[in-house]
């Protein structure tokens, strides 16, 4: 149960980056609230881009810190790695919608075997 809470709280974490600034030249996104590069988010994205929640936005993009000052750091200091979005699935696993049409139906069932029972003698 734990590790489903934090496979949820990566995926929580993705839907809060946001591009902060396009620097230019070379059209470099500037993301804010980016996830740390642990094995830990390693795996918990790769777990939901299994169940269909995340998929790639783009594939090998050059990534990295920016210098304290701002600018960027030279190219031998960049990684390759994919920027991931999250689908209609991931949006869902967020609000919990599967959980509370899943608690909307237990509580229609219970409603009727209730009304069927009270109107027996």
């Amino acid at each position: 149960m734990l590790r489903e809470y934090w496979i949820y709280r990566t995926l929580k974490l993705l839907a809060r980056q946001r591009v902060a600034l396009v620097l230019q030249p070379g059209n470099v996104w500037v993301i804010e609230r980016a996830i740390p590069e642990t094995e830990h988010n390693s795996q918990n994205i790769k777990t939901c881009l299994m169940r269909g929640w995340i998929e790639v936005l783009h594939q090998s993009v050059p990534s990295g810190d920016l210098n304290p000052n701002g600018t960027l750091p030279t190219n031998d200091k960049l990684i390759e790695r994919p920027i991931y979005r999250l689908t209609d699935s991931g949006w869902n696993a967020i609000h919990r919608t599967h959980v509370i049409t899943i608690l909307g139906v237990a509580l229609t069932i219970l409603g009727t075997v209730i009304a069927l029972l009270g109107t027996h003698p």
